[in-house]
Protein backbone atom coordinates (compact mmCIF):
# COMPACT_ATOMS: atom_id res chain seq x y z
CA UNK A 1 0.00 0.00 0.00
CA UNK A 2 1.11 3.17 -1.17
CA UNK A 3 -0.13 6.96 0.39
CA UNK A 4 -2.19 9.17 -1.74
CA UNK A 5 -0.06 9.85 -5.10
CA UNK A 6 -0.49 13.33 -5.33
CA UNK A 7 2.12 14.99 -7.40
CA UNK A 8 2.63 18.29 -5.07
CA UNK A 9 2.83 16.31 -2.23
CA UNK A 10 5.27 13.75 -3.46
CA UNK A 11 8.50 16.43 -5.54
CA UNK A 12 10.90 13.80 -5.65
CA UNK A 13 8.53 11.24 -6.98
CA UNK A 14 6.20 13.32 -9.49
CA UNK A 15 8.19 11.36 -12.23
CA UNK A 16 8.02 7.63 -11.18
CA UNK A 17 4.31 8.28 -10.40
CA UNK A 18 3.35 9.76 -13.69
CA UNK A 19 4.93 6.60 -14.99
CA UNK A 20 2.88 4.38 -12.31
CA UNK A 21 -0.02 6.10 -12.50
CA UNK A 22 0.51 5.91 -17.32
CA UNK A 23 1.47 1.62 -16.39
CA UNK A 24 -2.04 1.26 -14.63
CA UNK A 25 -3.95 3.81 -17.40
CA UNK A 26 -2.14 1.12 -20.51
CA UNK A 27 -2.71 -1.97 -18.75
CA UNK A 28 -5.67 -2.57 -17.02
CA UNK A 29 -5.88 -6.07 -16.41
CA UNK A 30 -1.95 -6.89 -16.72
CA UNK A 31 -1.47 -4.73 -13.45
CA UNK A 32 -2.78 -7.37 -11.33
CA UNK A 33 -0.53 -9.67 -12.62
CA UNK A 34 2.76 -7.89 -11.98
CA UNK A 35 3.10 -5.57 -15.08
CA UNK A 36 3.91 -2.41 -12.83
CA UNK A 37 5.51 -4.46 -10.16
CA UNK A 38 8.70 -2.91 -11.00
CA UNK A 39 7.35 0.47 -11.10
CA UNK A 40 6.23 -0.29 -7.74
CA UNK A 41 8.93 -1.12 -6.30
CA UNK A 42 10.77 1.97 -8.03
CA UNK A 43 7.81 4.01 -6.07
CA UNK A 44 8.43 2.45 -2.71
CA UNK A 45 12.15 3.00 -2.71
CA UNK A 46 11.79 6.77 -3.74
CA UNK A 47 9.25 7.14 -0.52
CA UNK A 48 11.48 5.77 1.40
CA UNK A 49 14.13 8.26 0.52
CA UNK A 50 11.86 10.97 0.20
CA UNK A 51 11.12 9.90 3.70
CA UNK A 52 14.41 10.20 5.03
CA UNK A 53 14.96 13.31 3.46
CA UNK A 54 11.91 14.67 5.18
CA UNK A 55 12.75 12.84 8.79
CA UNK A 56 16.65 14.69 8.44
CA UNK A 57 14.90 17.97 8.11
CA UNK A 58 12.85 17.87 10.77
CA UNK A 59 15.42 16.47 13.43
CA UNK A 60 17.26 19.62 12.61
CA UNK A 61 14.10 21.70 13.21
CA UNK A 62 13.73 20.31 16.53
CA UNK A 63 17.01 20.74 17.14
CA UNK A 64 17.17 24.12 16.63
CA UNK A 65 14.10 24.16 18.77
CA UNK A 66 15.32 22.62 21.72
CA UNK A 67 17.92 24.23 21.80
CA UNK A 68 16.64 27.75 21.91
CA UNK A 69 13.96 26.46 24.51
CA UNK A 70 16.57 25.72 26.92
CA UNK A 71 18.14 29.23 26.09
CA UNK A 72 14.93 30.21 27.35
CA UNK A 73 14.63 28.39 30.63
CA UNK A 74 17.97 29.68 31.41
CA UNK A 75 17.14 32.98 30.62
CA UNK A 76 13.97 33.24 32.72
CA UNK A 77 15.63 31.18 35.60
CA UNK A 78 18.78 33.90 35.78
CA UNK A 79 15.96 36.99 35.69
CA UNK A 80 13.55 35.25 38.36
CA UNK A 81 16.21 34.59 40.37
Amino acid sequence: MHPPLTLHRHPMCAEIIEQFQQCHLDHPLAKFFGECTDLKIKLDRCFRAEKAVKRKVNFEESKKLRERLQAYRKETAETSQ
